[in-house]
Formats: structure tokens, sequence, C-alpha cells
């Protein structure tokens, strides 16, 4: 029987909180993880593009002997993804995008006011809008178009606060629930934190994605992980870049990692 490999992919660094969530949840588990960084940000590319990106992306994985799927990157979202299940020899059930568990996660709370911000990419989309419909929820949309390139690229946070502060500030007291609708996002959550009004609850799909994983991916492994200590992570880049280093040192440093960039 193969070795159960769970694969996490992203156009960049904003999975590595996905992951930070899978660990706590499935420390035992072995990952790889490829960061797409040569073609981050997806946020601003079309659906054509992505889909593109999105097909090489999990076919690295598949051959690094991914045996389930974490697609952290919301801009290659639910309508992207599953359409391409016929391509890859994985069953639906192996496959977890960010979309699906976000909004079933309000399906106890349908009164609440959600303003979701994410990429462009992900709000053209209206996967996040027909999937809170599916509830009879209404939610605001806010795309941030040029932010996750802006965390990749280290911009300073001033800056960030900025432009955060700006893109939120005409929504003020429209909301109590704000939704970080891209992976990227909460890496500067603190910057988000300083502007937004009081009683607003800002919502990390991270966490309901990684019970997710912990839910399928666990159970029928728990054998094969019964005796080890901790997992194994290896992270595959498509371009280096010392942001990327500097996060994975900072969020799995006492990790049994690896890091390898392609040629």
């Amino acid at each position: 029987m193969q070795n159960k490999l769970i694969g996490v992919f992203d156009s960049g660094s904003g999975g590595l909180t996905v992951l930070c969530e899978i660990k706590k949840l499935i420390p035992k588990a072995d990952i790889i993880y490829f960061g797409d960084l040569k073609n981050a940000p997806y946020g601003n590319k079309s659906p054509e593009e992505i889909g593109a990106l999105t097909v090489l992306g999990f076919q690295k994985l598949i051959n690094n002997g991914a045996s389930e799927i974490v697609s952290a990157c919301n801009s290659a979202s639910a309508n992207i993804v599953l359409p391409l299940l016929d391509s890859f020899k994985i069953k639906p059930e192996n496959i977890i995008e960010m979309v699906g568990p976000t909004v079933r996660a309000f399906s106890e709370n349908r009164d609440a006011r959600i303003l979701l911000i994410a990429t462009e990419a992900t709000i053209k989309s209206g996967i996040y809008q027909n999937g809170f419909q599916s509830l009879h929820v209404d939610i605001q949309t806010l795309a941030l178009p040029h932010l996750a390139g802006a965390i990749e690229n280290k911009t300073s946070h001033p800056a960030l606060l900025a432009m955060i502060g700006d893109a939120l500030e005409k929504y003020n007291g429209t909301y109590d629930t704000l939704i970080l609708g891209c992976t990227h996002f909460p890496l500067v959550i603190d910057l988000f934190k300083r502007n937004i009004p009081g009683g607003v609850t800002i919502f990390d799909p991270a966490e309901v994605v990684a019970r997710e994983a912990q839910k399928l991916f666990l159970l029928p492994n728990s054998r094969e992980w019964a005796n080890k200590e901790k997992g194994s992570i290896r992270f595959i880049i498509s371009k280096d870049s010392d942001f990327f280093r500097e996060k994975v040192s900072e969020f799995f440093s006492s990790e049994n990692y690896t890091i390898d960039v392609l040629k």
C-alpha cells in the first residue's frame, strides 16, 4: 500500500498559514508543499492561466508522491480545481479547497454581516458569493488586487498598513466579520487588526480547512502514523525567495524539513 503523503499547493508563501494549522492537528503527517513563486501572485491572472498553472502544480505534487491534496490557493478555487479532477489519478474526496470549508463554517451563523476580502480573481469568480448564497447569506466583497504580491515582495509594514486601511475605510460599520479570502493575508493579520473597528471578528479559513484535512486524511492512516513522533515536510518552490525561507524558518523551526528549488 502506498504511503500517505499530504500535498499542499499554493501560488507562493500564503499556503504556509494553512500548513501551520494542518501540522497542529496532524503533527505526524508527512507533507509535501509546492509554492509556485515563479508565477506568483495568481490573483491578477485570468481563469485560463490559473487553471493551467494549477494543473502543473498538482502534477508536481502527484509526481512527488502526494496521495491527497489541499489546494491552499483561493484564486485556484473550487470552480477551477474541481473540473480539473479528470486530469489526475486522484479521487474528489482526496482534494480539499478553501471555499467549501469556509462557507460551511457559517452554516450555524447565518446572521453574520460578512465582508470577504480576497484577490481580484477570487472575487470575480463568484465562488464565495455563490457558496454563501446557498445558505441564503448575502456578503459584501472587496478585491485587494495588489496586496498578496506586496506581502510576497516584503513591502514595508507602513505601506501595507496604508494599503489595507485605505481599502477598508469605506466599509466601516457595515460588517461584523472579516473573512481573509487569500492565504497571504493572515501573514499580516496584525495589520488588519489595526485597521478594523472594535467588535469585528477576523475569520482565517486555514483552521477549518485543516480540520477538514484531519477528518478526511487522518483516520484512514492512523495505523501508519501511530509509531511516528513527527512527520516530515518537503518544500518545493519554483523560484528561490528570502521571504519564503524566512517564513518557513519562523513557522517550522522545530520541524524536520527540506527546501528544494526547481531548476
